[in-house]
Formats: structure tokens, C-alpha cells, sequence
């Protein structure tokens, strides 16, 4: 079973909508959390049908921020358990096998000063330890300062805010495959920032 979280800039645009479709055609996952969609429920619920996946559940953005959707294809089955502008968290069934896990999409608050909102909702989620749990998402932190390249230096006390919650949560980081970081500003080499702030858990 493929799980795939996915920060979409764009997600309105006709070519945008295309080459993701594409892509996800070439990965073929059972389960997609979108995050940072900038759409309305309604109008995601179109794109989400273009990409393929006639069955999910959105939450709107808040004007030109935010936005999240959940898609999963026939082979599983979703039962809803909570959401909020930061989170989509729901029961998978496997059909083929009456597997039975629970996941968690999750975008941590852009505004540093509020992150210790997104903390105690991690925490809130995480007092349900009854299922096997993976939290996929767009963390907007950092755990380590050799994930942050350029700009100014990230404060400690706010990774180990962030770790503090992974660890309340008995959540641990599951690493990666290809490119380090996953967000990207700047377009020259002298101004660049790079982070690594989308994880799965």
C-alpha cells in the first residue's frame, strides 16, 4: 500500500493539475494528503476527481492560505475521526486484507508565534494510541538545524518544541528518500533558503 503527502502550490492551474496527475498515475498510491491547496472545498473536490480520485474529503482554505484534501482510491476504505484547518484524521481499511491503521495529515501553523497550537493538537491527536498511526505532512518546523540551509539560523527552543511534541506523541521521524529538503525559497544562490519541513511519522 502506497501512502503520499503532497504540498501543491498552484493546484488550480490547468498544467499544474496535468502534470500531477501524471505523476500520480507513474506512483499509483492508495491514500494522498494535499496540503496548501488555496482552493475552496467545492472547487477541490473537482480537481480531486480530475486526478483521479473520485472519493476523499476537503477542508477550504482560509482566503489565499491553507486548504487540505484527503483522496483514496477503491482499495481502501475511510472512516472520518476528526479535521480542522491543520489536520485530516481518519481510520484506513484495506479491503484486501482488513488491515486497520490510522492517519493523520497534518500542517503545522506558518506563523512561528502559533506553532505551539499545532504542538498541542499533535498532542490532543495523539492521546489515541489504539491503531497503529502515521502522521504525513507539512510540518513547518525543522528537528535539526543540518536541516535548514541559508537564512537566518532557526531558534533551538522552537525544534525542541517540535521534538518534545514527536516524542509526548511516541511519533518518530521515518526518514526520507531523495531530495533533503522540501521547501524552497529564493531564486539565487546568494539568497536561497532550503528546508526540510514536510516528514512522515
Amino acid at each position: 500500500m502506497k501512502t503520499l503527502s503532497w504540498n501543491v502550490r498552484d493546484l488550480g492551474k490547468i498544467q499544474t493539475v496535468r502534470r500531477l496527475r501524471n505523476k500520480l498515475r507513474e506512483i499509483r498510491p492508495d491514500v494522498v494528503f494535499f496540503m496548501e491547496i488555496k482552493l475552496s472545498d467545492v472547487r477541490m473536490a473537482r480537481v480531486r476527481r480530475q486526478l483521479g480520485f473520485s472519493q476523499g474529503f476537503d477542508v477550504s482554505s482560509n482566503g489565499s492560505c491553507g486548504g487540505l484534501s484527503l483522496a483514496w482510491n477503491r482499495e481502501v476504505s475511510v472512516s472520518l475521526k476528526s479535521f480542522s484547518i491543520s489536520h485530516i484524521d481518519a481510520d484506513i481499511t484495506v479491503a484486501s486484507s482488513s488491515l486497520v491503521w490510522r492517519f493523520t495529515g497534518f500542517y503545522g501553523n506558518p506563523v512561528e508565534s502559533l506553532r505551539r497550537d499545532s504542538w498541542n493538537l499533535l498532542r490532543s491527536l495523539g492521546e489515541d494510541q489504539s491503531l497503529p498511526w502515521l502522521v504525513m505532512g507539512d510540518f513547518n518546523e525543522i528537528l535539526l538545524s543540518s536541516e535548514k540551509e541559508g537564512g537566518r539560523l532557526r531558534s533551538n527552543r522552537n525544534m525542541e518544541a517540535f521534538w518534545q511534541a514527536l516524542e509526548d506523541c511516541d511519533l518518530m521521524d521515518l526518514g526520507f528518500s531523495g531530495q533533503w529538503y522540501t521547501w524552497e525559497k529564493g531564486r539565487l544562490s546568494t539568497n536561497v533558503i532550503r528546508e526540510r519541513l514536510d516528514m512522515g511519522c
